[in-house]
Formats: C-alpha cells, sequence, structure tokens
C-alpha cells in the first residue's frame, strides 16, 4: 500500500460537504485558502495530488480541522495495522502525516502518527484559532514548536505548544517517529 497517496474520495467528499455547509463557492473557498480554483475544483472531483500544506489551507479557510477533510466515516471498533494506513505527504520536508483518530464533534481532537527524515523542515502555519499540539516523541529526535521558540524532543519526551501560531517540524535523525494530538475548540 502506498502509505504515501491521499485518500481522494474522502478528500473530496469533504471538501464538498464542508463548503456546502459553509455555505461558500468554489471561488470563494479558493481565494480564502489561496489556492488555484482549478486546484480546488481538482480536488473536489477527486483527483489531483494535494500536500499537508494545501489540505491545512483549506481546513483553516473553511475553519474545521485537518481530520474533518481526510478521515472517512469510523466503525464502532477501529483497528489500524502498522503500515496501513494512508497518510499524506509534505511539499516542503520528508514529512508524512498518517491520521490514526479524529475527535468527535464535542470533543475536537485528533491523533496522527509523523514520520519524518532530515534534510529539511516543515513549516506549518497557524492552525485554527486556539489549537493546541500534543507531541511525544517515539523514536529519534526532532525540533518543533513554535517557530519562534522551537525545542529538541527526544524519545519519550512530550511536549505542548500553541497550533494557532507559525510552527515547525525538523527531524534531527533518520526514521523520526512522532505522535502528535491537535486539539481544537469547539
Amino acid at each position: 500500500m502506498d502509505r504515501t497517496a491521499p485518500p481522494l474520495a474522502t478528500i473530496a467528499a469533504a471538501l464538498r460537504r464542508e463548503r456546502e455547509k459553509a455555505g461558500i463557492s468554489l471561488t470563494e473557498l479558493a481565494r480564502r485558502a489561496g489556492i488555484a480554483k482549478s486546484t480546488l475544483s481538482q480536488l473536489e472531483a477527486g483527483s489531483g495530488n494535494p500536500s499537508v500544506e494545501t489540505l491545512w489551507s483549506l481546513g483553516v479557510a473553511l475553519g474545521v480541522p485537518f481530520s474533518r477533510l481526510v478521515e472517512p466515516p469510523t466503525p464502532a471498533v477501529r483497528v489500524i495495522r502498522a503500515g496501513e494506513a494512508p497518510g499524506v505527504r509534505s511539499e516542503q520536508a520528508d514529512f508524512t502525516g498518517i491520521l490514526l483518530s479524529v475527535g468527535s464533534r464535542h470533543a475536537r481532537r485528533d491523533i496522527y502518527l509523523v514520520e519524518l527524515d532530515p534534510g529539511s523542515f516543515r513549516k506549518a502555519e497557524a492552525h485554527i484559532p486556539g489549537s493546541v499540539e500534543h507531541m511525544i516523541v517515539a523514536r529519534g529526535r526532532v525540533r518543533t514548536g513554535p517557530a519562534a521558540e522551537p525545542v529538541e524532543l527526544r524519545p519519550g519526551d512530550y511536549a505542548a505548544f500553541p497550533g494557532d501560531v507559525e510552527h515547525v517540524y525538523e527531524a534531527l535523525e533518520p526514521d523520526t517517529l512522532v505522535v502528535l494530538v491537535m486539539e481544537h475548540p469547539d
């Protein structure tokens, strides 16, 4: 399974659903997200290859968490076997985000498994106001946090930082693996 291939059908349905729920046109959403209308049209048609950055921009423009755009409806018992969950690649760095769990409409939190490798860093734009990121390093070392004051974390280390400001993720060792929990306000 190609874990770097985004779940295009899920993304297409979610973008249409959230855009219609917000009552905005393709043109307006593209403008708010800072992407081309043709790109958004392709994504809603289930084609294209959206990056993490594009999906985050769309989520912020719609006022919804990233997870709502990439997570299909889940059954009562859900198991994700190692290596089987789809991931979304970054354009900026060797970074793949794998969504493991989405919070309910009342508990707005999402859990990701993130694989990183050294060589470049990923700069994330601010998420929905009031968002908080929680990170635990499972393997390797990472520099993360607000762009103005990142911290270095080692295996077993935990950090929490505002997700509603520009922030960074940078692997300091090959095969770095972190668990990232995103909290979003209701």
